[in-house]
């Protein structure tokens, strides 16, 4: 075998990480990288790819003790590369070498949580049921869903087996250190992977090298993904219902790539090089669909392991789904932004846990609180934090609950008014005022987080509020020497409207690395969802409530399950159509879902809608691309042709005059229009044969003409081809983007619905 005679070349990824290694003389810098060489050779066995590793390393760093020590993964199941620890001298000598495609330095990688539709009590959330798509589905009998993320607690009721015969055959996969986390016929996958983040910071606890969830966050995401069917939970009193996941009755295996990190352990990170070794065993041990609750800031696709990990898994048939990311509501936010993946935003239920802060003057301001009651009935004194501060700090640091901001003197026994903001998270803001030794919190809005409100745990008991009931309560405290009143205990309330809405935190368009393929793909509950959590923190919480991306990517992934059980020939791209075309943009109330500015919400921050499972079972027409479309979208992004053909693993040849406009994608996104422009879409019938005939809601300022106006289908898998011409009529000046919506339906079952996007030059 040559060393180096794969039928790939290098691409070489830097991944994140830094570690000081001290000599006599000085202190060298080091980086973990990803070798990337492509698509795998399957002539050669793993083991022989693992040994060409090594050797290709040891031409360049010298001697077998230094690649020992180097090495970090091998990459040789379903892509072919490795993961290394080298320095700069090092990598500029691989940046070099003739196989070497390109060299890129990777950015750190978050959970997308912020301290949930969800499927817990489903029929009183103010969304579209499952039961029939569930049925259709048998509850995703067997389909396998991995989860990417802080492991998961494997006795949590939501992954017994009760009820469950055999693990699939095609199953390969299985759980490190069994003993410690125990799996069954329901969770037939537990798996930990840290050496990317212990060649950053140093060897992991051995007691922790096992994939349980010490965070509660990969327990949370996972359940809501796959979990079973619990009934009577519960949270500190109030009966939340039955608990179920989306695929209720599939398989789960948790890929554990997320861990604490030093000095206090209490935020996690995930390493990209333990991310791409997830997905390329996730892939291998024979997964339908992988959900990652996580990412980084978008980079250009070839210095994305992300991207490049998903891809593999894509090109198998593995449908990928991203959450969207928490920095919303800034524009160009989204996270995850590579067109084979599923990117999932966040929006709210119509379920709330509401409280009420009853003040002596008789006023009662409602807000969202988490199960705590406070310690005993009546009214308690309230206090301003500005008005606590402590002797060494100022007004501002305590008015925002600071770290060590408050005087227990003048805050003990009290309820204490905190502001939101001031880049302190709301649950350090709680922690604080527990340290101070607060009866209570009440957390204020200020004008920035308008009504943007949620329910979370915090160490005391605590009431979010708007900024309008803010002002009011602000006010009162102005208004007497002496405020008083009270927090309530909070209760689920049902049916609120209007819901949903798109959640303030959830990240927005446009996309920043290809304007053209709009993100987020979809929105879906991510705002208060109730889930499995893991039982290490205490109290002990089997069950709790979580907000963010992180909690809307599981609710997408589920439904993806469904949809593979159901329509297991429908490439991932099909999915995602179908996912996207019988999206919901219509609230509770009637009108078009509203943001948090209480305006209509984009594209940008909504999407294709809100997910509607059961019409995305059944779409009638979708937009499908294959793993060459990808391939000529690459060849867009002007990379060479010895980059795609060592990224697609065989000989390609980029296309000519290959529009990226014309890329099928089931949404149209044109910015910087300049004239007339056409693009090019196909629809394939996945339903009955019939007649289609178009329908548009014009973007303000562009007139739009589609050909033909009526497409005929005769039978399944029958492909047409339209074309959408857009041009601006002179009505409108300004370089912002408008919207607009493409509808093909057959006047009865199908509405096939795209979001048409467009700026001017």
């Amino acid at each position: 075998m040559q060393k180096m005679n794969f039928s790939s070349a290098l691409l070489i990824v830097f991944i994140a990480v830094c570690v000081l290694q001290s000599s006599s003389l000085a202190i060298k810098s080091k980086k973990s990288y990803i070798v990337y060489l492509g698509g795998l050779d399957h002539e050669f066995e793993a083991s022989q790819i693992k040994d060409s590793h090594f050797e290709f390393l040891g031409s360049i760093l010298g001697s077998k003790d230094r690649v020992d020590e180097a090495m970090i993964y091998s990459y040789n199941k379903q892509f072919n590369g490795f993961a290394a620890l080298l320095d700069e001298e090092d990598a500029a000598k691989l940046a070099e070498h003739p196989d070497v495609a390109l060299v890129i330095q990777n950015k750190g990688i978050k959970l997308h949580t912020t301290h949930s539709w969800d499927f817990l009590q489903l029929e009183n959330n103010g969304v579209v049921g499952l039961y029939s798509l569930w049925t259709r589905a048998k509850f995703g009998e067997n389909i396998i869903i991995a989860n990417l993320d802080t492991g998961v607690w494997p006795e949590s009721k939501s992954f017994s087996d009760n009820g469950y015969g055999p693990i699939p055959t095609k199953w390969k996969g299985g759980c490190h250190n069994e003993t410690l986390v125990p799996c069954n016929n329901k969770l037939i996958g537990a798996k930990y992977l840290n050496k990317g983040h212990e060649a950053l910071l140093g060897k992991t606890d051995p007691s922790m090298n096992n994939a349980r969830d010490h965070k509660g966050h990969g327990t949370h995401t996972l359940s809501t993904a796959g979990g079973n069917f619990v009934s009577g939970v519960n949270f500190s009193g109030v009966r939340m219902g039955t608990a179920k996941g989306g695929s209720p009755r599939a398989r789960v295996a948790a890929y554990k790539v997320c861990w604490p990190i030093p000095p206090t352990f209490l935020k996690y990170e995930c390493n990209a090089a333990d991310i791409v070794k997830g997905f390329e065993t996730a892939i291998y041990d024979g997964v339908d669909v992988i959900s990652a609750s996580l990412g980084a800031p978008p980079t250009d696709y070839m210095n994305d392991a992300l991207a490049i990990a998903s891809f593999h898994a894509v090109k198998r048939g593995v449908t990928v789904v991203f959450s969207a990311g928490n920095d919303g509501p800034s524009p160009g936010s989204v996270f995850n932004v590579a067109p084979w993946v599923i990117t999932v935003g966040a929006s709210t239920t119509d379920r709330d846990f509401q409280s009420f802060v009853h003040l002596a003057s008789g006023l009662d301001l409602k807000g969202l609180s988490m199960p705590n009651p406070i310690p005993r009935n009546g009214l308690y004194p309230l206090v301003n934090a500005a008005n606590a501060k402590a002797e060494n700090a100022t007004s501002m640091d305590a008015m925002f609950c600071a770290q060590g901001a408050l005087d227990p003197e003048k805050v003990q026994g009290k309820i204490l008014v905190c502001l939101r903001g001031g880049n302190i998270e709301r649950a350090d803001k709680g922690a604080e005022a527990a340290r101070a030794g607060a009866a209570g919190m009440i957390l204020c809005n200020d004008k920035a987080y308008g009504d943007d409100i949620t329910a979370e745990l915090q160490l005391l008991p605590a009431i979010h509020i708007t900024y309008a009931d803010g002002l009011r309560l602000y006010a009162y405290l102005n208004s007497t020497n002496k405020p008083m009143g009270y927090i309530t205990h909070p209760e689920a309330a049902i049916h609120m409207k209007p819901a949903p809405k798109v959640a303030q935190f959830s990240s927005r368009g446009p996309n920043s690395i290809t304007p053209e393929i709009l993100k987020p793909d979809i929105t879906a509950p991510g705002v208060n969802i109730i889930a499995a959590y893991s039982e290490d923190p205490k109290p002990v919480l089997p069950y709790n409530i979580d907000s963010g991306t992180s909690m809307a990517c599981p609710h997408v992934a589920g439904v993806v399950g469904l949809l593979k059980r159901v329509h297991p020939d429908w490439s991932p791209s099909a999915i995602k159509s179908a996912i996207m075309t019988t999206a919901n943009i219509i609230d509770n109330s009637g009108n078009p879902m509203i943001d948090e500015t209480k305006h209509e919400a984009s594209p940008f921050s909504r999407g294709a809608g809100v997910i509607d499972p059961n019409r995305a079972m059944d779409p009638g027409l979708v937009y499908d691309l294959t793993v060459n479309d990808y391939l000529d979208f690459l060849c867009t992004r002007g990379y060479n042709k010895t980059i795609i053909q060592k990224f697609s693993g065989q000989p390609y040849e980029c296309p000519k005059n290959y529009n990226i406009l014309d890329f099928n994608y089931p949404s149209i996104t044109v910015p910087k229009l300049n004239g007339t422009v056409t693009v090019t879409r196909r629809l394939t019938n996945v339903g009955l044969p019939g007649t289609y005939t178009v329908g548009v809601k014009s973007p303000a300022g562009i007139s739009v003409d589609v050909k033909p106006n009526i497409l005929a289908f005769g039978k399944n898998g029958e492909v047409q081809k339209f074309e959408l011409t857009m041009k601006a009529d002179g009505t409108r000046v300004g370089r912002d983007y408008v919207f607009g919506e493409l509808t093909w339906s057959n006047g009865n079952h199908y509405h096939v619905k795209s979001p048409i996007v467009v700026s001017m030059a």
